[in-house]
């Protein structure tokens, strides 16, 4: 598959819709953090080809663009409507992350990006992901955060409830249908930032990037439903006076990348 030329990801007005993922965050934390995993991604990754593998990447790319524009990306997807839709992967697998397996040091850079939280294994895919990795390889992983208030209103409500809420306060109309967001999600234990981190350091994974970041659904809110975005805000302050001095209930993502030793 041909790829795009180099690309200035900040500026760019004519990325295909597939790359635009990061251009469609609403300006706050979880944007900036991208753009400083850009960076360092840029810093750290060998030049020349780079063989990366987007676990669940279905059919958008939060990578830059002058990475993509040098990379063979591999993706794999267990829905097929994501896999059908997916149109920058130079192979796009139907599989199942949880039990996939590629040959040993097979990539530079595995992402996994708000996916390990609709895992049952997240355990097993970690581990397929570290083998999968050359020696100084990088696992990008972004996920919510099951201790936030979007976290425990995400893992105790009905899937019809993300389903209105995709529809009606993000203002997603296909949201549900095949192939669309949200998907059943899980939390297994690793989720959590702590123990994902322990976990990966028992497994020859070293943090080299950590940042937990408000989630992106509250500017959204603001933006499109600025009452309802109000109510909420003082809900989550009212949490973060009654909790621990720091706390902030509203820091709903974390971006995490790991190194393997």
């Amino acid at each position: 598959m041909n790829k795009s030329a180099t690309i200035d990801f900040a500026t760019a007005s004519n990325i295909p819709v597939q790359t635009q993922a990061l251009l469609q965050l609403v300006p706050g934390e979880a944007r900036d953090s991208l753009l400083g995993i850009h960076e360092v991604l840029r810093h750290e990754l060998p030049q020349g080809r780079l063989a990366i593998y987007e676990a669940g990447g279905g059919s958008s790319s939060f990578l830059p663009m002058d990475v993509l524009g040098r990379s063979h990306v591999t993706v794999v997807d267990i829905d097929e409507d994501q896999v059908r839709n997916n149109t920058y992967a130079d192979d796009a697998i139907l599989g199942d992350v949880q039990t996939y397996r590629f040959a040993p040091e097979s990539f530079d850079v595995v992402i996994c990006y708000n996916v390990i939280e609709h895992l049952r294994d997240v355990e097993a895919a970690l581990l397929n992901f570290r083998d999968a990795l050359k020696r100084g390889g990088m696992i990008l992983i972004g996920a919510p955060n099951p201790r936030s208030l979007s976290g425990v209103v995400t893992k105790y409500s009905p899937h019809w409830f993300h389903v209105w809420f995709y529809r009606n306060i993000r203002g997603i109309k296909t949201a549900g249908l095949p192939g669309e967001a949200p998907f059943p999600t899980f939390f297994h234990p690793l989720v959590t930032l702590p123990k994902l981190e322990a976990f990966a350091a028992a497994h020859g994974l070293e943090t080299i990037y950590r940042r937990e970041v408000e989630s992106p659904r509250y500017p959204e809110m603001r933006q499109r439903k600025p009452l309802f975005a109000a109510l909420v805000d003082a809900g989550a302050m009212l949490l973060n006076a009654l909790l621990p001095g720091g706390t902030d209930v509203r820091r709903g993502d974390y971006h995490i990348i790991l190194r393997k030793r």
